[in-house]
């Protein structure tokens, strides 16, 4: 029962936040909805408009799809990597300049695609039906499902086992021998009540082949530890690599949540240029392995939620617009 009403309270407390984060997201002088979405509509490489944006569950059947497909010829084996950017907007695109070395500029480049896609349940104007949060968000992507099946619908929530990830479906099914999920917060599985703190007991309980690898930071800290960057571009060039991959960079949200959300920020843009070099560094430790002729490659590029002001989880569409880039 008193779990119950706290529920109850912060889900009225939840709506009374998204009521003002559109308010606030209409008047906000440097970040209005009619700029956000010129700015949006400014990106030649999305491939679709913001109303027929594609749902953030279609990425899961994507990377399934992936693996169902039959080998190409002279193909051996299929493998995938995902690149996250935690808390990165769709109109971050827009930053893609020529002036750094850009991942997804390279997969536009090389035959790739990029769709702009919807967080939170249902396509904005509607009213959210699931939080622009980073727990909801990835669960959606790694499971196929909303928050309303998964009942992830925030952080700090426990994912049951029988919606299972990719990272594990994948190796139980045998359409990998080997999977790895690579993260700097804590959320995911460290905690006692992290999202994926259940899956990390199904893998040890089964022996599956699988690496969850939780870093300090998205870079080598201070000590000399390796961050997030280093343990995937150490993966991808190792000799018998992970067949599916699942990076998640969280520089972009820690700028988001520091100063604020969007390319108004410098410190925003400064963070989402550093993932997007990065990501370009791996695809193109990927494409310089001995075996890549022989390896049918995935490679997706996407986020989470977006932001608005320094916070997300509410219903402004710079919270709930994103992006997937695939080749």
């Amino acid at each position: 029962m008193l779990t119950a009403f706290w529920n109850f309270i912060a889900g009225v407390a939840s709506f009374f936040m998204l009521i003002y984060g559109m308010l606030v997201g209409v008047n906000d002088g440097s970040d209005t909805v009619e700029k956000y979405k010129n700015t949006v509509d400014s990106v030649s490489a999305y491939t679709n408009t913001l109303e027929s944006a594609l749902p953030q569950t279609d990425l899961y059947d994507i990377i399934q799809g992936h693996f169902d497909a039959p080998l190409a010829q002279g193909k051996t084996e299929k493998k995938c990597i995902v690149l996250g950017y935690d808390g990165c907007r769709a109109d971050a695109l827009a930053l893609i300049d020529g002036s750094y070395n850009s991942a997804i500029a390279y997969l536009n480049e090389t035959g790739g695609e990029t769709s702009l896609v919807y967080c939170g349940g249902v396509n904005y104007p509607e009213i959210n039906k699931q939080d622009t949060s980073t727990a909801p968000g990835w669960c959606s992507i790694l499971t196929g499902e909303w928050a309303s099946v998964t009942g992830v619908t925030g952080n700090s929530i426990p994912k049951p086992i029988e919606y299972k990830t990719l990272f594990v479906s994948l190796v139980e099914d045998e359409k990998a021998e080997s999977a790895a999920f690579y993260v700097s917060w804590n959320g995911h599985f460290v905690n006692d009540d992290s999202t994926y703190v259940l899956d990390k007991a199904y893998i040890a309980e089964k022996n599956l082949n699988v690496k969850l690898c939780d870093a300090p930071d998205d870079r080598t800290d201070a000590e000399g530890e390796n961050g997030t960057y280093e343990n995937t571009l150490a993966d991808v060039q190792s000799a018998d690599c992970s067949d599916f991959i699942f990076t998640i960079f969280e520089h972009t949200d820690h700028a988001g949540h520091g100063t604020g959300f969007g390319n108004h920020n410098p410190d925003y843009v400064s963070e989402f240029k550093a993932e997007e070099t990065e990501s370009y560094n791996i695809i193109k430790a990927i494409e310089a392995r001995e075996t890549y002729a022989t390896e049918d490659w995935m490679i997706i590029i996407t986020s989470d939620h977006g932001g608005f002001n320094t916070g997300h989880g509410s219903l402004t569409i710079q919270e709930r617009m994103v992006f997937v880039t695939v080749r």
